[in-house]
């Protein structure tokens, strides 16, 4: 029973996966993926990567146990494998079976991870796996790596013993030194900062230094070390006779050259034969193997069979130094024997050239670099040990007009320095020639140094500076006074000129034109002058130009570009309209005082000469004008008078002031052409029948004349001449304003002569004193 529910249960459950299916629910998925993740390079096994779960289907399936999976990688790898959390939760860590190297191997690695449940719904998603680069510790090699063996005879002298050497993984091109150095003080050893390994005294094996235990270290840039241990070994010489020292044979001496015969050397004090006879056994050592030998055997006569050359590699770990012990022995009984110690060293010999490790150099340095700037290195080696110090320096070229020396190489290292700033518009390229010397050779190399052009010149513009004086009513747009500013740059182009007004130019008065793109520009107006609504208040101007060289950069370039900027200064004096100044006067009028300046070149000599010349011509034509006129109105125009006008008070002024009298005389000439006598004077006139204008005659010309009696009995009166005989003259506004005549061509009736002679009697002596007064005749 319980089998059939749980088949039952088992179909039902299935037809749920089915009809999930069918109606589009949710199917099994990864989440969290696809994904990105990072993990450092050498990390150890199982160092998680990225944790991932499954989102079941509808059905609930669990997931088939050995899933999910990395079923494809990109590139091919093993380093990674899925481990279970739970039954939803997995997790993606190192296998360690392959190493994770960021330099050497590679960086980014595609994981398809693929999934399954019971019914089998899949799903497939890709995991981004990148290795991180971590900085890993110098590594030595080879047998330095395990530890490494060294060989010293007693009694040397202190000097080199080896040459250690390891490398930077993160350093793949191997150009970031190494700091060596010793982990435990040694007083009989030493290490320098490049590696190499000295004794500093020399030894004795029977005093008990047989051997010592060394370890060397070293240290990359960020601090981090690694070591190896080196054992040094005291080789014990033999002090006892005979034996044989400094027997020297040249590095390249010739395989089969009889080096030594021992025959020559051993004698034995018996007399006869076989007691005087001895043979030699086989030579045994350090370092005679392989290098030394007897021929024939037991010969005594020892011959090279081997290398010593002086830089090979096992030559050099023996020190170029070798021991062999051979054995002299009778050939008869009771066969006395002897040891004897030969030793045989290596002399070397210069059997390479000192050279650089490039056929040429070639550097580049901005002429903005300062000095002790570092331009570049040269290296030279000698493959000839003992290696000698090398000293650099430079034999040919590097100077220039100012400085005998424009670069300095370090003769121990052979950097390359700049003693001061090169300057490209003078010398672009410099060919130097760089000498490596050492104690046996020397050789050279040809360094080009390419100075590297940049911005470093000002604009310079002329003129510098420049007085200008233009008029107030100047128009807009106006070159003033054709001022062009023209500019040079050692290092920029003509367009790549940028013009800008400083400090000075108030109310932006002024600009150029072309502003940019030209190195000739012309100075215009650009705004006008407005002094009436108080926005100008200056007419002196000092304008401070910026004439920039950063016109043709780009936006790209320009914030890493070196712009440099020259200066113009430009005086400017504007002369204002004529200014007007009022004359305050207690009299109604205003005088006004015109003051005009000229403004034309004082070179423009005609200018003055062309007015002055005009001006006299003009004033002789209106003098001449003047006289006509004057002459037409005496002759056609009567005489009036008027009466004086009230000059109108202004407030302030005084009341008391006296209007100013104005007479205007016109006289006429009239021909009289008859002449009468007044009935009541007397007095005798001229007059003109045509147009009735009479005058008195002189009285000086008439005759006296006797009146006749008066009929009332009153006694006659002779007239006398010049004696109250003239005219009568005329009272009223026309006497008391001018005190003369009048006039002479006014008609005067009969009556009115008749009684102005009493009356200019009586008037007369109380005639008051004439007022001053203004007469202007036409």
């Amino acid at each position: 029973m319980y089998r059939g529910e749980l088949s039952k249960m088992q179909g039902a459950v299935f037809l749920l996966v089915l009809l999930g299916a069918m109606s589009g629910r949710e199917m099994l998925h990864l989440v969290h993926l696809p994904a990105t993740t990072t993990v450092a390079e050498n990390s150890p096994p199982e160092t998680p990567v990225h944790k991932f779960s499954v989102n079941l289907s509808a059905s609930l399936s669990p997931v088939i146990p050995g899933w999910p999976l990395i079923i494809n990688t990109s590139p091919l790898t093993d380093a990674f494998k899925v481990n279970w959390l739970s039954d939803t939760d997995f997790e993606v860590v190192t296998t360690g079976t392959e190493q994770l190297d960021f330099e050497t191997g590679p960086n980014i690695f595609d994981l398809q991870i693929y999934v399954k449940d019971d019914v089998g719904v899949t799903d497939l998603q890709i995991l981004t796996v990148q290795v991180t680069d971590v900085n890993e510790p110098p590594q030595f090699q080879g047998n330095l790596a395990k530890g490494l063996d060294l060989y010293i005879l007693e009694g040397a002298n202190p000097g080199f013993l080896y040459q250690v050497e390891a490398f930077d993984p993160e350093d793949t091109s191997r150009n970031i030194p190494l700091h060596y150095f010793l982990i435990f003080h040694s007083v009989n050893f030493s290490m320098s900062a490049n590696g190499t390994l000295f004794s500093t005294t020399e030894f004795d094996f029977e005093a008990g230094h047989k051997s010592f235990h060394l370890v060397a270290g070293v240290r990359d840039s960020q601090g981090l070390e690694a070591s190896t241990t080196l054992h040094v070994n005291i080789v014990n010489v033999n002090d006892e006779i005979p034996r044989f020292t400094s027997i020297m044979v040249p590095e390249r001496e010739a395989k089969g050259t009889l080096l030594l015969d021992l025959n020559k050397f051993c004698f034995d004090d018996d007399s006869k034969a076989p007691n005087n006879q001895f043979n030699f056994t086989t030579p045994s050592g350090v370092g005679s193997s392989g290098r030394f030998s007897q021929d024939p055997a037991g010969s005594g006569k020892i011959v090279l069979i081997g290398d010593l050359d002086y830089e090979n590699s096992s030559n050099l770990a023996a020190g170029n130094k070798y021991t062999m012990i051979i054995q002299v022995q009778d050939v008869a009984p009771p066969y006395y024997k002897n040891n004897i110690h030969i030793y045989i060293c290596t002399k070397p010999e210069n059997e390479f050239p000192l050279a650089f490790d490039r056929p040429s150099y070639v550097f580049e340095v901005s002429e903005l670099r300062p000095a002790r700037t570092r331009v570049g290195l040269v290296h030279a080696t000698d493959k000839d040990f003992p290696q000698s110090s090398i000293m650099y320096s430079i034999s040919m070229g590097g100077a220039s007009l100012q400085y005998p020396n424009i670069f300095w190489i370090n003769p121990q290292t052979g950097e390359l320095q700049l003693v001061t700033k090169a300057d490209y518009e003078t010398t672009p390229i410099y060919i130097l020639r760089i000498q490596a010397t050492n104690v046996e050779d020397s050789s050279s190399v040809t360094v080009t140094v390419n100075i590297l052009g940049e911005n470093d010149e000002k604009p310079i513009c002329t003129p510098n500076s420049y007085f200008l004086a233009i008029p107030m009513d100047l128009k807009v747009g106006t070159n003033i006074q054709n001022f062009k500013l023209t500019c040079t740059d050692l290092d920029s182009s003509p367009r790549s000129f940028r013009y800008s007004m400083g400090p000075g130019n108030i109310n932006s008065h002024f600009t150029f034109s072309p502003n940019a793109g030209s190195n000739v520009t012309s100075l215009l107006l650009a705004t006008r002058f407005d002094c009436a609504s108080g926005l100008d208040k200056i007419w002196d101007y000092k304008l401070l130009v910026y004439i920039t060289d950063d016109n043709l950069l780009s936006g790209r370039k320009k914030a890493q570009a070196h712009v440099e900027t020259g200066t113009v200064t430009l005086s400017i004096s504007v002369i204002p309209h004529p200014t007007t100044a009022v004359t305050t006067t207690a009299r109604p009028r205003v005088i006004y005082q015109v003051r005009r300046k000229n403004v034309y070149s004082p070179s423009a000599w005609y200018v003055p000469f062309v007015i002055t010349l005009g001006s006299i011509l003009l004033l002789g034509l209106l003098g001449s004008l003047f006289v006509l006129l004057a002459k037409a109105i005496h002759r056609h125009c009567p005489r009036k008078t008027g009466k004086p006008k009230k000059l109108p008070v202004k407030k302030g002024e005084m009341k008391t002031t006296k209007p100013e009298v104005l007479v205007e005389t016109i006289q006429m000439n009239s021909v009289f052409d008859g002449e009468a006598i007044d009935p009541v004077t007397g007095a005798v006139y001229e007059f003109n029948s045509n147009t009735g204008a009479r005058k008195w005659k002189d009285p000086s010309t008439q005759m006296p004349r006797w009146k006749e009696p008066d009929p009332r009995g009153t006694a006659p009166s002779r007239a006398v001449a010049g004696e109250e005989a003239g005219p009568p003259r005329s009272t009223g506004e026309r006497d008391g304003l001018s005190g003369k005549a009048p006039a002479e061509d006014a008609p005067i009736p009969e009556t009115r002569m008749a009684a102005q002679a009493p009356q200019r009697a009586e008037t007369q002596p109380s005639r008051a004193t004439p007022k001053l007064h203004l007469g202007i005749q036409q």
